[in-house]
C-alpha cells in the first residue's frame, strides 16, 4: 500500500535562509509533528553579552510565520531604536538588532544563565510561537564555526559574515569543538526513527558541514537513506557565499561538488532543472540524480519542492 507523503517522518538538516524556506515547504505538508529539523549553530556568538543563534532564529521565525519575508531573516515589522541609540554611543554596529530580536536573545540568555540547555530554551520558543516541527540545535555545547583568510587572519564566522561581509579571500574553515561535544540524545533519536533524512539548500561549508562534524550523526547518516537538494544553480548560490568560498578553496562552485560532499552517505541529489544540461551524467556510487525547480520564491515554491522531495523520497523507499 501507497504511503502518503504527509505520514512520512523526516529529518531536516538545515541553516540560513535557503535551509529554512525547504524547512517551511516540509513543515506545510506533513503531519503536524512528523517533521524535525537539526539546525547548524556553528555561527552562534555572544554580542553584548546576549546569546545569539542566527540559524535557530531564523528556522524558528520561518516556521512561526514572524520572519520578515523580504530579507528572509530577523522578525517582521521590526524596529531599530536600541541599535540606533548604540551607534549615538559609538558603541560597535557591525551587527544589528531589531528591538523584538533583542527581547529574544535577553531571554534565551537568561534562561541558559539559570541552568537550561539551548534545546530546552528552544524548545520553549516554540512552544510559545506555536511551532509544531521539533526543532533542534546540533549540540546544546558550543561549536563555533571560524573562517581562516588570506589577509586578515582568522576571523569568527560572523566577522566573516556580517563585519566584512564575506569578502575576505577564504583559506580554510576551522570547526571547533569542546571535548565532551556531543548531538543531544533528542538528536540522535530522530534521526534513527526518521523515514529519511533530508540534506536542505543550505551552505554546504557554513551550514550542514558543523553539523556533519558530529561523528554521531555522520554515522547515522550512513544508515539512512538521504536526499540531498543542491543549493547551487548555475554555478551561483542564490544568496551567501558558498559559490565564493567553494572557488577560494580550489573546488569548482557548481551542484555536482555539492554532491560530492555528501557522497559517503548520499542516496539521491536533487539539482536545479537549469541545470541539467550541464550537469554530469556520470554515476557515483549508487547515488540518484534527479532535476527539480529549486528556486524558491513564493510559499507555493516551497510547498512544491518539498512535495517533490517527499515523493522522491516515498520512491527511494520503496513505498510507492
Amino acid at each position: 500500500m501507497r504511503k502518503k507523503v504527509e505520514d512520512l517522518k523526516v529529518v531536516a538538516l538545515a541553516g540560513g535562509v535557503g535551509g529554512a524556506k525547504l524547512v517551511l515547504g516540509l513543515d506545510h505538508v506533513l503531519k503536524p509533528g512528523n517533521l524535525s529539523v537539526v539546525v547548524n549553530t556553528g555561527d552562534d556568538f555572544e554580542h553584548f553579552g546576549l546569546k545569539i543563534c542566527p540559524d535557530l532564529d531564523t528556522i524558528c521565525y520561518t516556521l512561526a510565520d514572524l520572519v520578515d519575508t523580504n530579507r528572509g531573516w530577523g522578525l517582521a515589522n521590526e524596529t531599530y531604536q536600541v541599535s540606533q541609540y548604540l551607534a549615538d554611543l559609538d558603541a560597535p554596529g557591525w551587527f544589528t538588532l531589531g528591538d523584538k530580536d533583542i527581547a529574544v536573545h535577553m531571554e534565551r540568555t537568561r534562561l541558559l544563565k539559570s541552568g537550561w540547555t539551548l534545546s530546552q530554551v528552544t524548545q520553549d520558543f516554540c512552544e510559545k510561537w506555536d511551532i509544531e516541527t521539533k526543532v533542534h540545535p546540533m549540540s546544546d555545547s558550543a561549536a563555533p564555526t571560524h573562517i581562516n583568510t588570506k589577509n586578515q587572519g582568522l576571523m569568527s564566522f560572523q566577522e566573516y559574515f556580517v563585519k566584512h561581509q564575506f569578502q575576505p579571500e577564504v583559506v580554510s574553515v576551522v570547526y571547533e569543538r569542546v571535548l565532551d561535544s556531543s548531538p543531544s540524545q533528542a538528536v540522535i533519536n530522530a534521526i534513527e526513527e526518521a523515514d529519511f533524512v533530508v540534506i536542505c539548500p543550505s551552505n554546504p561549508i557554513l551550514s550542514i558541514e558543523p553539523i556533519l562534524r558530529y561523528k554521531e550523526i555522520r554515522d547515522l547518516l550512513t544508515e539512512k537513506k538521504v536526499i540531498a537538494v543542491s543549493p547551487l544553480i548555475q554555478g551561483q548560490a542564490l544568496k551567501g557565499p558558498a559559490a565564493k568560498m567553494y572557488d577560494e578553496l580550489g573546488f569548482v562552485p557548481e551542484a555536482y561538488t555539492v554532491l560530492l560532499a555528501y557522497q559517503d552517505f548520499l542516496d539521491l541529489f536533487i539539482y536545479d532543472e537549469l541545470d541539467d544540461e550541464s550537469f554530469p551524467k556520470k554515476k557515483v556510487k549508487d547515488i540518484i540524480t534527479s532535476k527539480a525547480q529549486t528556486i524558491m520564491k513564493t510559499k507555493a515554491d516551497k510547498i512544491a519542492l518539498a512535495r517533490v522531495v517527499l515523493e522522491q523520497g516515498i520512491e527511494l523507499l520503496g513505498m510507492a
